[in-house]
């Protein structure tokens, strides 16, 4: 069960929501919120275990010890980055890791795999509620089309994620070659051409700190799901999750 939310992340998910409620009485362009998808609205950490799980499957004749190590990493042990997931379970060595992503690569960017993902906490709630106070939603993330738009779709769907729907827009990487901070400098500014954007939430540090300097009178949200190093902005609010109580 998980503690509850700090009071500073209740306080900065309800500013959102009031701003959002105030802007929207204006009669203009709906009022933006703009979310990333992984570690913002979908915790993507069992995709990676379910590679892991995998790749222990494929090496238990060759590599038993590499294949008992992974089976007991658990989803707590998943980090960000997959070098230090590997040393989670005690797994170390450069052709090691170069094999292992290897073999990670070539599935976790694929719509199958993003099915795997979860909500995070509070997310469904709490984007309804944005979009029943009159906010327009973009998810925007570095994920592909190519490879990921149908399972990305599905996995809203299938959850109750807000999607289809007068004011929601789903970005995605028009290849997989883009780079994401190179696809989202570009794509940040022209979501103002849409309306106001009031506030964003990525689990990516670095976004946190681009959405500052394109949008400074938006409120940006980083969502910690990896426990990474804040965004040296102190303007920048940390939050875990998306709930409210």
């Amino acid at each position: 069960m998980l503690p509850p939310p700090l009071p500073r992340q209740v306080q900065t998910l309800q500013r959102v929501l009031d701003r959002v409620s105030v802007a929207a009485e204006d009669g203009g362009p709906p009022p933006l919120v703009v979310f990333g998808l992984d570690g913002s609205i979908f915790d993507n950490r069992r995709r990676t275990l379910q590679v892991l799980l995998e790749y222990a499957e494929e090496v238990e004749v060759d590599e038993p010890d590499v294949s008992d190590a992974l089976r007991t990493l658990t989803l707590d042990g998943v980090q960000y980055l997959l070098g230090e997931t590997l040393r989670e379970c005690g797994l170390h060595g450069a052709e090691l890791t170069r094999d292992v992503t290897s073999f990670w690569r070539e599935r976790f960017f694929t719509d199958d795999y993003a099915m795997l993902d979860e909500p995070q906490a509070g997310a469904v709630d709490y984007l309804r509620g944005l979009q029943e106070a009159g906010a327009g939603l973009i998810y925007l993330s570095g994920r592909d089309v190519p490879g990921m738009l149908l399972g990305t779709v599905a996995s809203l769907r299938e959850h109750g994620l807000p999607l289809a729907e007068p004011g929601v827009q789903l970005v995605l990487k028009p290849d997989a070659t883009l780079g994401d901070e190179s696809f989202k400098r570009t794509a940040f500014p022209r979501l103002a051409g849409y309306g106001e954007v009031v506030a964003v939430f990525d689990a990516n540090p670095s976004m946190c700190d681009l959405a500052r300097r394109i949008f400074p009178d938006a409120d940006v949200a980083f969502v910690d799901l990896w426990e990474l190093d804040p965004p040296p902005d102190e303007s920048i609010e940390l939050i875990r999750d998306l709930r409210l109580r």
